[in-house]
This record gives structure tokens, C-alpha cells and sequence, in this order.
């Protein structure tokens, strides 16, 4: 009867013992506090900075060709804990580290012979593209050593910099973080329709095996400070930066799109050419084509609802049905406007399709589009597109606008 429970007791030490060895740890991991934790990157075209020069004086170099300069913005756990109110006004939260050469994979294992801590990049938040890079190189060249590395997620967002980006992973706000800052910027979509729907490395991959033009959210910088301004337009075929849409154009995209979360319309009153502003609650918009023969075209109908959140009319009297209506069609016409210069720039002076017209051709008439989607850029710049706009305000604000 004993002969059962002395079988088990053998085998309760060896599990464990494998219990204890599993916890020990993986034999090549590596602790944190001992990583440089890469969470920004810039590329830009080649301008080696100073510190590599030095080194370069010194015997430091290898065989390369001065082609792309990256900077690459990191945070050790030992920088964050320090940077708090002991932080003086030159000490940063981050670390920007530059490495020029022709091969990414080949700067990035550069760095440590730079450094005694591991570069690590789980934690990339954004990769920005200066705009002369983005001009010269094919996205796929620029972001391939990105596309491969396991490390890199897939998440990571995208930008491209109105001059050198190098200049947006830097802030003069003591413990801001520039990449963190970018990353976060993105994030207030709900409050203006200027602000694009984010492009990761998933999306840009994605749209370059698709062969078709799209848009990447552009960003200024000046003196510490950045803006996110308008859109990089990239060709569809030549996978290269073709020029930029404005903030104005971007809200045009926006309301074809109808992927707007939240914004404001600004327009002037027919009558007295006071300011009116409507606010969006709500936004969405069909691409309707239209087939006939060998012509197509496309109807836009697009439709908001918001509010009446600022008005300059003082004898409007914002309750009354007449005024609303005149405040929408003011709102409406501005929409319009907005629309239209898109619209004229895609087909004009770019000839892209960045706003998905082919995509919905492509969905609801998909024999027409194997026809015509080899040259679709082309053929949409010549294609008649007709929009319809319709705003409802529902909501006035607390004041009827009456005099006391």
C-alpha cells in the first residue's frame, strides 16, 4: 500500500526542481536599467554631425559613403528617474545620437562601439523622414531595414519633416521627450480635422504593395517647438515624396474621407461678414462612381452634424431657425471651398489620388477598375468629381444671443 506514495516523491522533487530552473532567467537576457531604449529616430540627408567629424579625425572611420545621417533619440531608466525637479536647464530627459553612413543596419551596430549599453528598439514610437530624403529615396529603401527588424513594431508611426527632421526629436521644455511629444500629437485627431488617421510602418508597407499615392502627416520644428502642418504627398509609382498638401488641403482630404473626429469650420456671414464657427460632432461621406461607358466620375456626398460654437453676428439671434440655416450654408459653402482646392490640387498640379477614389472604384465596379488602374493617377486627374455638402447644427450653446 506504501509502494504508490514512494513513486510520487521522486517525482514531486524532479518538477520541482525544473519549476526552480525555469525561473531562473533566460541565460541571454538582458536587464533593463542596462539598455539604451531607442524611442525615436530620424533620417535625414547626410551631414555628419560634429562629435563624428572629431572621431572621424581621430582614426574612427570605416569604409562608407556619406549618403543618409540618422539620429536616433534614446531614454535610459537612469535619465527618466533623474529628470524631475532636480532637472536644471540644460539637463534633458533624452539622448539624440547621430551616425551617418549608406547602410542603416551597419550605423545602428556602429553606436556600440559608442556605448556600453545595448541598443534596443521595442519601444520605437516614431521614425521622421526629412523632406529632401523623402524626395531622393524610395520609402521602401528608407524604411526596409525597419520593415525586417522583428524588434521594430509594426505600430511604429510614421512622419515626414518640412526641413531636416533631426530638428523634431529636439524640445527646450525641460523633461518633455520630442518622440513621446510626436507620438502624442496624434492623438488629438478628436479636435481638428487637420491631423491625418496615423501611419505606421503596417500602413506604409501596406500602401507601397498596394501601388497606390497616399498621404503622410507632415511636421514642422522651429527652435524647440513643432507643428504638425499639412501632408506629404507620395507618389503611388515612384514611391517618392512628390510635394506637400497645406493644412487647408488636409481638411479637404479630411471631408472627403470622412474620417474626421472632431474640428471647426470658420466662415464669414453673407450680410455682415462677421465670423461664424461651426464645431463637428459628427462627420461621414460616400465616394459614389459613376460608370457609363467609358466615362467615369464620382459623387461625394458628405454630411456633419455639430454645433454653433462661436458667433460674431450680434444681431443674429441664434435660436431662430432662419439664422441656423444661414449658418449652415455659410459652414457648407466653406467646406466646399475646401474640397474644391483639394480636389483641384490632386488632379492639376500632382495628379495623385490620394483621397481613395480608386479604392471605391475598385470595390463597386472591379472590372472596370482592371481596366484602368495601371495608369489610375492619370486617369483620375481628368476625372469629373461632383460634392454635395450638407451641415446640421443641433446644438446652439448656452446663449441665445438676445440682448439684455
Amino acid at each position: 500500500m506504501k509502494q504508490p506514495h514512494n513513486n510520487i516523491r521522486p517525482l514531486f522533487i524532479s518538477l520541482s526542481v525544473l519549476l526552480f530552473l525555469s525561473l531562473t532567467g533566460c541565460w541571454s537576457s538582458h536587464e533593463i536599467e542596462e539598455q539604451s531604449l531607442g524611442i525615436g529616430l530620424a533620417f535625414d540627408k547626410a551631414k555628419p554631425s560634429s562629435i563624428e567629424k572629431k572621431l572621424n579625425e581621430q582614426g574612427g572611420g570605416y569604409s562608407k559613403k556619406d549618403r543618409i545621417t540618422a539620429t536616433y533619440q534614446f531614454i535610459t531608466p537612469q535619465v527618466a528617474s533623474s529628470t524631475t525637479k532636480q532637472a536644471g536647464p540644460e539637463q534633458k530627459s533624452y539622448l539624440n545620437v547621430s551616425e551617418t553612413g549608406d547602410s542603416f543596419h551597419q550605423m545602428v551596430r556602429e553606436l556600440s562601439l559608442r556605448s556600453e549599453q545595448p541598443v534596443t528598439a521595442h519601444h520605437l514610437k516614431v521614425v521622421v523622414i526629412g523632406e529632401d530624403l523623402a524626395k531622393s529615396y524610395k520609402l521602401e529603401q528608407l524604411l526596409n531595414q525597419n520593415f525586417r527588424e522583428s524588434e521594430v513594431r509594426p505600430s511604429c508611426l510614421v512622419l515626414i519633416s518640412k526641413g531636416r527632421a533631426s530638428n523634431t526629436l529636439e524640445t527646450k521644455k525641460d523633461g518633455e521627450i520630442p518622440a513621446f511629444r510626436l507620438a502624442g500629437i496624434v492623438e488629438n485627431a478628436y479636435r481638428t480635422t487637420r491631423i491625418l488617421p496615423p501611419m505606421s510602418h503596417i500602413k506604409v508597407e501596406s500602401k507601397i504593395k498596394s501601388g497606390s499615392s497616399f498621404l503622410i502627416q507632415k511636421v514642422l520644428s522651429v527652435d524647440g517647438q513643432v507643428k504638425f502642418a499639412g501632408a506629404a504627398v507620395i507618389d503611388g509609382k515612384t514611391h517618392k515624396m512628390t510635394g506637400f498638401l497645406n493644412e487647408e488641403e488636409l481638411e479637404g482630404v479630411t471631408w472627403i474621407t470622412g474620417k474626421g473626429k472632431g474640428g471647426v469650420v470658420k466662415s464669414f456671414d453673407k450680410e455682415t461678414g462677421q465670423l461664424i464657427v461651426y464645431e463637428i460632432e459628427s462627420m461621414k461621406s460616400s465616394i459614389v462612381p459613376r460608370v457609363k461607358g467609358d466615362n467615369i466620375s464620382f459623387d461625394v456626398n458628405i454630411e456633419s452634424v455639430g454645433r454653433l460654437s462661436e458667433n460674431w453676428v450680434v444681431s443674429g439671434d441664434t435660436f431662430k431657425n432662419e439664422f441656423l440655416k444661414k449658418a449652415e450654408k455659410s459652414s457648407e459653402k466653406e467646406v466646399k471651398r475646401l474640397v474644391r482646392n483639394v480636389v483641384e490640387k490632386m488632379q492639376k498640379e500632382y495628379q495623385v489620388d490620394v483621397a481613395g477614389f480608386g479604392n471605391r472604384l475598385r470595390i463597386e465596379h472591379p472590372k472596370v477598375w482592371k481596366k484602368v488602374k495601371k495608369d489610375w493617377d492619370q486617369t483620375f486627374s481628368e476625372t469629373p468629381i461632383n460634392y454635395d455638402v450638407k451641415l446640421t447644427i443641433n446644438d446652439y450653446g448656452a446663449s441665445d444671443g438676445s440682448k439684455k
